[in-house]
């Protein structure tokens, strides 16, 4: 319990500083999330609302900073319960959970958000003006690119899962259909425009990771056949 509150602190310590960095480097965050749309004016209705979203983008920024020690901090709470070949899968899923997290937000932000943005700012542009509440607009790209982020982490999920014997490759792919048709369902509900079009730039990358995640799966059942079985600390509790 005191290791578990030491690094819940360490974690919360880190939060706080990543946080502030972030109000400090506000403007220019603000200014690139801003680049997507343009010449399109942004305001605030509400006195309040400004200052709000300030907190709001560095509290977001924060924790997405913090998340590689925060992780470690999980790791280093669980590691003294594992052996080393599983500490050494675990150590090695952090940075792969973080790049592909990085890589689904870089997506999100270069490829899905100004197809997006452009249908739905062009949509009735003739008989309005469009004139965006920044706390809106900030609370829409920062939830989007957070969920096609997590999204991108499901190749690195399931390699996991399938190393400790949880899911196989072949049941993954007997569900193929199944997938496809959650990742339209995820794309419908990721996107926030309702054509097809934009939806299927989150459905289709969301079917490729579901294939890569089968190749992985196979990859680390492979590995397993190729070691003898190591009873895990977490099985011999159980035991």
């Amino acid at each position: 319990m005191v290791e578990m509150r030491r690094r819940l602190v360490y974690s919360v310590i880190a939060v706080a500083i990543t946080t502030a960095a972030a109000f400090v480097f506000a403007d220019r965050i603000f200014a690139v999330l801003l680049r997507p749309i343009g010449d399109v004016q942004v305001v605030f209705t509400q006195v309040t609302e400004m200052l709000g979203t300030y907190f709001t983008l560095s509290l977001t920024i924060g924790l997405a900073a913090a998340l590689p020690f925060i992780l470690l901090q999980v790791v280093w709470f669980v590691s003294p319960a594992l052996y080393p070949r599983e500490k050494l899968l675990v150590y090695s899923m952090v940075p792969a959970a973080l790049v592909a997290f990085a890589a689904g937000a870089a997506f999100g932000y270069l490829v899905l958000l100004p197809p997006a943005l452009k249908f739905l700012l062009g949509f009735g542009a003739d008989i309005a003006a469009p004139f965006i509440k920044v706390g809106s607009y900030i609370s829409l790209v920062t939830r989007l690119l957070f969920w096609i982020g997590v999204a991108f982490e499901t190749p690195v999920v399931v390699f996991l899962l399938a190393k400790v014997g949880i899911v196989t490759a072949r049941a993954l792919l007997r569900k193929w259909r199944l997938a496809v048709v959650c990742a339209f369902i995820l794309g419908a509900m990721i996107t926030p425009t309702f054509d097809p079009v934009n939806q299927s730039l989150v459905a289709l990358p969301l079917v490729a990771l579901y294939g890569i995640s089968i190749g992985l799966a196979y990859f680390a059942q492979v590995g397993r056949r190729k070691r003898p079985r190591q009873v895990g600390a977490a099985e011999q509790a159980v035991e």
